[in-house]
């Protein structure tokens, strides 16, 4: 069975840095391309970042939201079975709550809030 679990960040100033990390279990991690989505309040959810399988060799293997472009990174750790989203130059409107994604199976999320 899939489990993707979130965890860290939380809270940060405008400019701070976050990461957050996701922790997948019952596939072979390596094999598939892992995503990162937020929501805000009141939107809908978002594509913020994506890195393919580690199998993909071809070219650049990421791909990122145009709102979060050159401030977020998506780099995976295979032998730890996880993921993670660097969060660099934190706006408020990154607020949100953060989802893991692989293909239809979604974390459960963890809330980032950026506030002075």
């Amino acid at each position: 069975q899939v489990h993707l679990v979130e965890s860290g960040g939380g809270w940060a100033q405008p400019g701070g840095s976050l990461t957050r990390s996701c922790v997948a279990s019952g596939f072979n991690f390596s094999r598939y391309s892992m995503n990162w989505f937020r929501q805000a309040t009141g939107k809908e959810r978002e594509f913020v970042a994506s890195i393919a399988s580690s199998e993909d060799t071809f070219g650049d293997n990421t791909r990122y939201g145009d709102s979060v472009k050159g401030r977020f990174t998506i780099p995976r750790d295979n032998a730890k079975n996880t993921v993670f989203l660097q969060m660099n130059s934190l706006k408020p409107e990154d607020t949100a709550k953060y989802y893991c994604n692989r293909t239809v199976y979604w974390g459960e999320g963890t809330q980032v809030t950026v506030s002075s």
